[in-house]
């Protein structure tokens, strides 16, 4: 496993676990999943790179934009 493949798995399972045990306040939830999708993205970004792809995908651009209105419903709340 390269050191890349650490970090995406390190932060999801770090946010996934701060999701899980600080559920205390509705902001730091709403951090910890803006935190998961984050990771995501950047995961789906590298992926085609990584497996040396020529055509792009269209999955990381719908993913920033469920975070955008995660991150605006959370903010609204």
């Amino acid at each position: 496993m390269s050191y890349l493949h650490l970090s995406f798995y390190s932060a999801f399972t770090l946010s996934s676990l701060g999701l899980a045990f600080h559920r205390t306040h509705l902001i730091s939830a709403l951090l910890c999943l803006e935190s998961m999708i984050l990771s995501m993205y950047v995961a789906l970004t590298i992926w085609p790179i990584q497996v040396q792809s020529a055509t792009s995908t269209i999955l990381p651009i719908i993913i920033l934009t469920f975070s955008a209105c995660e991150a605006g419903t959370g903010l609204a709340l």
